[in-house]
């Protein structure tokens, strides 16, 4: 992964809603194959596919039309739905980072005639093509998120924390919330209520990954490295509202 290049671009990525329909290179699309191929997971004990199809096999409830999409399946484990959204946003900034177009696409569904395809279940698609719109924000203002101080117990690990802040979510819901105590930062997500669960719980744990994805660039950018733990107090003591998730441990440089 190119953390320098990839880091600069969580600063001005956005989601393309308007594509040009034309196919890309087969080169491009060769070269987005053998990426994925290299793809880091949260957890390697997860097996997760993925697919490039055209727009004509998908079912989109979203007004937005791209010439493709990846299809992301998975095997069902614990954490199996953050860990698909780890790496599909390794993609998203991929393509960001190449003049590609991408946008989350959480309501689309594989048609019947490949929805067999694999052997491990659906979670969610990126549309993507070429960008018919500015593909990069022009400014930070453009953002509309959170302060930091509203996604984090206190100060410390913020240059981390911002590239989290930053990072897209289900309708801009940013679900997520640290609690930082030396050098483990603890991830928790929002509890949704029973209604709004049918459809947000997913969606949340997915956006978990992509923040989570964020943050962990942010660290490699840094000169630190990252190990995923589980640290039982954190689970036990999660701030009101929300769930555990998962603690990333920084290493320290040279470690």
């Amino acid at each position: 992964m190119d953390y320098n290049n990839f880091y600069d671009i969580i600063f001005k990525r956005k989601s393309i809603r308007k594509y040009d329909l034309s196919s890309l290179d087969n080169n491009i699309l060769q070269e987005l194959l053998d990426y994925i191929s290299d793809l880091k997971p949260m957890y390697e004990n997860i097996e997760v596919q993925m697919k490039i199809v055209t727009g004509e096999v998908v079912r989109n409830l979203f007004p937005i039309k791209a010439p493709y999409y990846l299809l992301v399946y998975s095997e069902e484990k614990e954490k199996h739905i953050t860990n698909a959204g780890f790496m599909l946003q390794q993609v998203d900034l991929f393509l960001s980072a190449n003049g590609i177009g991408s946008c989350w696409a959480g309501l689309t569904q594989p048609k019947k005639e490949i929805a067999n395809e694999s052997k491990l279940n659906y979670i969610i698609a990126l549309a993507f093509g070429k960008p018919a719109e500015n593909i990069h924000r022009d400014n930070l203002s453009e953002f509309k998120r959170k302060a930091i101080a509203e996604i984090r117990n206190n100060g410390g690990k913020d240059e981390l924390l911002e590239a989290v802040r930053l990072a897209p979510s289900a309708v801009n819901s940013q679900p997520w919330y640290f609690k930082v105590d030396k050098n483990k930062i603890h991830a928790y997500c929002v509890k949704s209520n029973l209604i709004k669960g049918i459809i947000y719980n997913r969606l949340n744990q997915i956006d978990m990954g992509i923040g989570i994805c964020h943050l962990c660039i942010a660290a490699k950018y840094l000169g630190e490295d990252y190990i995923f733990t589980s640290d039982k107090d954190a689970l036990d003591n999660p701030p009101k509202g929300y769930y555990y998730i998962t603690s990333i441990e920084i290493l320290e440089k040279g470690i």
